[in-house]
Parts: C-alpha cells; sequence; structure tokens
C-alpha cells in the first residue's frame, strides 16, 4: 500500500498510540494543533506528528481523517470535517452506539465522503496482542491496511456501518459498566458500615475480588469524565433493540461523579473516591 497522508482528530492518549501504529505501517501521521492543549502537543512532538494548524487543512493534506474524541463531540467532529471540503475516508472510532454510527454515516455520505466505522478495545496501543481495532463499512479493508504492522491489531467484521460500534458497546457494557456498579457497591457497604465484612465475604476461598474491585474502581476514576457519555451510548444501543436502558444511565451518573479526578496525576485512594460518589453529580454533557 502506498504512503497515505492520515490526520488524527485529536491525538489523546489512545489517538497518538493509533497514529504511532499508522507511523509503523509506512504511512504520515498528522495532527490540527488549533485550540489543542499543551500535552496534546506534547504527545504529538513526542511521537512524531506533522502539524498543521486547522481542522480545514488537515482535511485539505490528508486522504484519510481519523475522530478519536470523547462521545458527545463525535457528530460535531464529523461535522467540522464535512464543512472543510473533504474528499477522502473518514473513520470513526468513537466509543458511540450503532446508531450515532450510521447518522454520522448518512451525515457523510451527503457531503459525499466515505465513512468507515470503528470500535477500539483495550488500552492505548503499545503492546501487541493488547489492543483491538475493529472496522465495518465498505472501505474497512482499506482502513485496515493503514495499521497493518501493529502494535495495534486491526480487525474487519463486516461492510456494515454501525456493526464496529455495537462490537465495542456491548463488550463496554460489561467492561466498564460493571466497574460502575463496584463502585456503587463499595460505597453503599461503606455508608452502611459493612465494607469491611463485604471484602471478607469476597475473599473467602482464597478469592482476590475484593483487592480486584479496588484496582478497577481507582484505575478507572481518572477516565470517568469520558466513561459517562459512553455509558449514555450503551443506554441508547440497549433503548433501540428493546432492552432496559436504566442501568447505564446510572452507571453514568456514577461516572460522571468521578470527572473531578481527571489530570489528578495519580489514582485517588478508594475512599477519596467513595467521598466524591456521594456528591451531587453535574449537569450531563450536551451530545
Amino acid at each position: 500500500m502506498s504512503e497515505l497522508r492520515i490526520g488524527f482528530l485529536h491525538p489523546g492518549a489512545m489517538g497518538v498510540s493509533l497514529a504511532a501504529t499508522a507511523k509503523n505501517s509506512g504511512h504520515k501521521s498528522f495532527w490540527a494543533s488549533s485550540q489543542r492543549s499543551p500535552a496534546t502537543r506534547q504527545r504529538a512532538e513526542t511521537h512524531g506528528l506533522f502539524e498543521l494548524s486547522t481542522v480545514e487543512e488537515l482535511c485539505e493534506q490528508c486522504s484519510v481523517i481519523v475522530s478519536v474524541c470523547p462521545p458527545h463531540a463525535a457528530t460535531d467532529v464529523a461535522k467540522a470535517v464535512c464543512s472543510s471540503s473533504f474528499s477522502g475516508i473518514f473513520v470513526d472510532v468513537n466509543a458511540i452506539s450503532p446508531q450515532r454510527a450510521q447518522q454520522i454515516d448518512q451525515l457523510l455520505s451527503a457531503a459525499q465522503i466515505d465513512f468507515v466505522d470503528g470500535g477500539i478495545i483495550g488500552p492505548p496501543a503499545w503492546t501487541a496482542d493488547k489492543t483491538w481495532l475493529y472496522l465495518s463499512g465498505p472501505s474497512a479493508g482499506r482502513i485496515a491496511k493503514c495499521f497493518s504492522r501493529g502494535p495495534l491489531e486491526v480487525e474487519v467484521i463486516g461492510h456494515e456501518a454501525g456493526k464496529a460500534s455495537a462490537l465495542k458497546m456491548c463488550f463496554a457494557a460489561n467492561s466498564k459498566g460493571t466497574t460502575a456498579l463496584l463502585s456503587a457497591i463499595m460505597a453503599a457497604a461503606d455508608r452502611l458500615g459493612i465494607r469491611q465484612e463485604l471484602e471478607n465475604q469476597w475473599s473467602r476461598h482464597g478469592s482476590d475480588f475484593a483487592q480486584s474491585a479496588t484496582h478497577r474502581i481507582r484505575k478507572a476514576s481518572a477516565k470517568g469524565w469520558r466513561f459517562a457519555g459512553e455509558m449514555e451510548e450503551i443506554a441508547s444501543t440497549f433503548t433501540a433493540v428493546g432492552l432496559p436502558e436504566g442501568f447505564h444511565f446510572a452507571a453514568a451518573d456514577i461516572y460522571r461523579r468521578m470527572a473531578c479526578f481527571k489530570d489528578a496525576g495519580q489514582e485517588p485512594s478508594l475512599e477519596d473516591i467513595i467521598d466524591t460518589l456521594f456528591t451531587d453529580a453535574p449537569q450531563k454533557a450536551q451530545s
């Protein structure tokens, strides 16, 4: 495959790892620096991304645009690309419902932009066999070749927009949804004065469940601000197929109450997280 210019909106912790895999696979990775944070700039410079100023410049110079953003911003990012006269392939790898993916597909199709739906499962892709990018859509195979040399693992799962997002939603419904549930359980047990007894019960027969639960909760706290929107996307996914939405709306509320731990620098203690869960939740992000 010939060298491509691939633009990344925007190279956060996950996005910059995708950009690095694209570089490993023989392509040039670009980013748009306008209104981005010093931390984003540092990541981009550390991993050798080429800088352009605006989204418009990125759309002029790149034949592939990869959207990596919080779920609530996914549609706005797609609209910005549409308004920039882009004529290549737009790849949405955000944690969005299949319904939203299909809406973005329709938006882009009206602007004659090719769409590929993507879903990422795993941490930032720096180690082989740890992070998978699932792709669906007519041009999914072409995009898979952009990341062919890893360490990101890529799999095409169909030609229908929304299929990759559906897999992401169902996976995260378990992995992140149950972490939110564990957070609520631990907070309730603490407030009721039986947290130690609960942990003791979990730990019977040599189980390390209590320690594992604490680790999961502390690790998730820094991304609570981002996971809240993902839980709402999962709720929408469930509603569309006739299943109850309430559990994942509640999970969104749990994560929203953790938003204060964004950029905290180190994992908070379980006690700090529990205290935070009993505070009032801020307003929901607007899609």
